[in-house]
């Protein structure tokens, strides 16, 4: 039995596609309900947002990369069908201006994690993407990019134990009395 990833994705014909991919049904179904809720909930609210990319492939990354959109070269959750960006809509055209905090409360309570805040928001984050959101905790990424974990309907990003884990330990160093400097920057 495999995944959305292995039994929809790898065989989908735009698995390599250079072009964006804004696609619902290239998000696990999970995800895909989840990130409808919060389009729904927006819209609810009187803010017009679309999904603007759903599933991206690392050609279209590295383009990315390439051409200063993003600060990512390979590729991430996008991949496996489990982030997609949600963009305001104005006057009939994709924007990422404005205060996305919305997006963050909304995906919170839907059960996703937001890029705004990567479900630490006592942890002041170095990489921020405030359109983004996605169905797995900072956490399991390495796992789901080694092939050894999927997540399955019940996941909860908000409840996984990993992820409490890591947001605990993950807190700044403080300065030593010795040098001004914390113990984070000493290992840099």
């Amino acid at each position: 039995m495999g995944t959305f990833y292995t039994n929809v994705l790898s065989k989908d014909a735009r698995f390599g596609s250079v072009t964006r991919i804004g696609d619902p049904a290239l998000l696990e179904p999970m995800t895909r309900q989840l990130v409808q809720r919060v389009v729904a909930a927006a819209q609810q609210m009187g803010i017009e947002v679309m999904i603007y990319e759903t599933y991206r492939s690392q050609e279209r990354q590295q383009e990315l990369f390439n051409n200063g959109a993003s600060k990512l070269r390979t590729v991430g959750v996008h991949h496996y069908g489990l982030a997609c960006d949600i963009v305001r809509v104005v006057s009939g055209e994709p924007s990422w201006k404005g205060d996305f905090t919305f997006l963050g409360q909304l995906a919170q309570s839907s059960g996703l994690i937001w890029g705004g805040d990567w479900g630490a928001p006592n942890i002041k984050h170095s990489f921020i993407d405030s359109v983004h959101v996605q169905r797995c905790t900072v956490a399991r990424q390495g796992d789901l990019f080694a092939g050894n974990w999927y997540p399955d309907d019940s996941y909860n990003p908000y409840t996984d134990t990993q992820h409490l884990f890591v947001a605990a330990i993950q807190q700044p160093a403080k300065p030593t009395a010795r040098t001004g400097k914390s113990q984070a920057n000493k290992r840099a």
